[in-house]
């Protein structure tokens, strides 16, 4: 059975380019660089083991290169969805759209919950 063990949010953004994916990936490089997952050795499993699922949330998903930001994720199987979300900060005054983005990433492993238990130490 699979559990979430992480879940890491992060923003980006693309101030001139109303690049959609660029602000995405600003965002996935933010949630990753807040986490570190050091049990993966210390309990023996494998990083190919993980599924990582990417939620990022951007006004105009349909524009995402899915492609591009699952490369930005170094470890695991992932999978990424664009869903209706984020920002875009429009400046009427010199005609520039600021794209802001939203990522979740959530980690899962499988762990047999049976095979664990509490330490009987107090």
């Amino acid at each position: 059975m699979e559990h979430r063990i992480i879940l890491e949010m992060g923003t980006g953004n693309d101030l001139y380019g109303l690049d959609y994916t660029k602000a995405a990936k600003r965002a996935i490089q933010d949630a990753l660089h807040h986490s570190s997952i050091v049990m993966f050795k210390s309990l023996g499993i494998a990083h190919t083991d993980m599924r990582v699922q990417v939620t990022i949330g951007v006004q105009k998903p349909e524009l995402l290169d899915i492609s591009a930001l699952t490369a930005e994720l170094p470890r695991g199987k992932a999978e990424v969805t664009g869903v209706v979300g984020g920002l875009d900060v429009h400046d009427a005054d010199n005609d520039q759209t600021h794209v802001i983005a939203t990522a979740a990433i959530e980690a899962f492993v499988p762990i047999d919950a049976a095979k664990w238990k509490l330490s009987d130490r107090t």
